[in-house]
């Protein structure tokens, strides 16, 4: 019995050790979020605790309450890599009249008088920005539109951008689950190339993003504000957990 006993104790923890075991540092993967607190990241000047970590994730309010860039940034800089990170929206309390409906070749669609389509949902926004924080070109957008998170906003609608461009950033499939559920991105920057696999699906696939730099960090995307008691514009109201990076530089 004892003999028995200590047969499945070791069998039990040599199974525990290897569930825990982190396969992301064996791959290569870096952890950029420890659980426990923002270490490894710079928050905004004067956000005054809106960007914090709650039940082991980063959490988001959207009423950080700097003067300045609100976007939680990576202490570290980035050239080539594959991001990973976990991500949720955690509440749609402001409704976008304006969310226009997006075509495949990323222009949007028009009624029979050529006026544009738009559309009144719910909606919350962020986002990941890849190595340009002052511009905010080159962010992997997060939100509720019908095109799916994934997205390039800034090089879609970019009228000075080649049209094969603007196609390339725009999603392919619409892979977000309900607001309220874990998402998992997979986000892969090689120059100035760009692939994006959203729950297991590839959404943007070696898309071209000319311009972007050689170098920088990663930062996650504040949008929205928060004034007398209610949201305004699509708040960032959104959780964020698992982030490691793999370098391919």
């Amino acid at each position: 019995m004892h003999t028995l006993f200590r047969r499945c104790g070791l069998a039990a923890f040599i199974a525990i050790a290897l569930a825990g075991a982190s396969p992301r540092a064996e791959d290569g993967f870096v952890s950029l979020f420890n659980g426990t607190d923002l270490a490894g990241w710079k928050a905004p000047e004067g956000d005054n605790g809106h960007w914090k970590v709650v039940d082991g994730v980063i959490d988001y309010d959207a009423r950080s309450e700097s003067k300045g860039s609100k976007n939680l940034v990576s202490e570290k800089e980035y050239g080539d890599f594959v991001l990973k990170l976990d991500w949720r929206i955690t509440d749609t309390p402001w409704i976008n009249p304006n969310i226009p409906y997006i075509l495949p070749d990323g222009t949007h669609a028009k009624d029979i008088h050529g006026k544009e389509m738009k559309l009144a949902l719910p909606d919350s926004d962020s986002g990941v920005y890849l190595r340009d924080i002052k511009t905010g070109k080159s962010q992997v957008n997060i939100w509720c539109w019908p095109i799916g998170s994934g997205e390039v906003y800034g090089y879609r609608t970019d009228p000075n951008m080649p049209a094969s461009v603007r196609a390339g950033v725009t999603p392919r499939h619409q892979a977000d689950k309900p607001v309220g559920e874990w998402n998992s991105f997979e986000i892969t920057l090689k120059k100035d190339r760009l692939t994006v696999v959203l729950n297991g699906i590839t959404v943007i696939e070696d898309a071209e993003l000319p311009g972007i730099p050689e170098k920088g960090p990663i930062a996650l995307q504040h949008h929205g504000g928060y004034k007398d008691g209610k949201y305004f514009g699509n708040p960032s109201l959104v959780q964020f957990r698992n982030i490691r990076i793999k370098s391919l530089d």
